[in-house]
């Protein structure tokens, strides 16, 4: 608890998760409102049209994640934690642990108060009748946390913000659709890409759920997987390596 409640105040000594907390709700809740302004009547009726800015807020939430480590290489302020801390691993876990949960609760306040502003600017019924309508919008804040902890996991192993954050942004915002225009094998390589898979998640009652290999559950557990062995990795790097 002693290390949790560290990481807690390191964290938000700085004004990068009050920005990006800020950012990150603008975005996920401005897109809501742009998409529940401008869609024709009758054409908004899946709640997961609300959601449609979560991916921005998702790139927002990983720099935030990897800025909490590589702010810290930078200032040489990890030498310190190591050095109060012997056990990195434990250090770097609890970073991990608020972190994860930081990007939940924005995730999910982010979440709701888009749905809740496309709610009341449409006549369409968006109640949350189904599972499926409830993990459209409550599974936003669950992939936030789990992309934040890939994002720190990237953060542990390059160390530079600007490496870093370059990496994360482009990945998830280009190179994974990239992957698309491989001939013959792109699609099947697509389907297995981590933020494919949790966006499969959010939106697993879509048509394309029929032919996907994993279900909404498997696809979940499948990006959980991938951020603990990025998570590990990270951890056993960060052991074996001078701060």
């Amino acid at each position: 608890m002693t290390l949790l409640a560290v990481e807690r105040i390191k964290l938000f000594t700085t004004r990068s998760p009050w920005w990006c907390a800020l950012i990150t709700l603008a975005v996920v809740i401005g897109f809501a409102a742009i998409f529940a302004g401008a869609a024709p009547a009758g054409e908004f009726t899946d709640v997961s049209n609300s959601q449609f800015g979560y991916v921005f807020g998702m790139t927002v939430i990983m720099v935030l994640a990897a800025l909490s480590v590589t702010t810290e290489y930078r200032f040489g302020t990890i030498r310190t934690t190591f050095q109060a801390v012997p056990n990195r691993k434990s250090a770097l876990l609890a970073k991990t642990g608020v972190v994860a949960l930081l990007s939940l609760v924005i995730g999910e306040i982010a979440a709701f108060a888009a749905w809740g502003l496309a709610s009341v600017m449409r006549p369409e019924d968006l109640m949350l009748n189904t599972t499926a309508e409830w993990i459209s919008v409550a599974g936003v804040g669950v992939v936030f946390a789990l992309a934040s902890v890939i994002a720190v996991a990237v953060g542990i192993l390059i160390r530079q913000s600007a490496g870093a954050i370059s990496l994360l942004l482009i990945y998830t915002l280009a190179v994974e659709n990239l992957i698309q225009l491989i001939p013959k094998i792109g699609k099947d390589i697509y389907d297995w890409m981590p933020f494919h898979v949790a966006d499969r998640f959010l939106n697993g009652s879509g048509p394309a759920a029929a032919d996907a290999p994993l279900s909404q559950g498997g696809s979940l557990a499948y990006f959980a997987g991938f951020a603990l062995v990025m998570l590990v990795i990270s951890l056993v790097v960060a052991d074996k390596r001078d701060a």
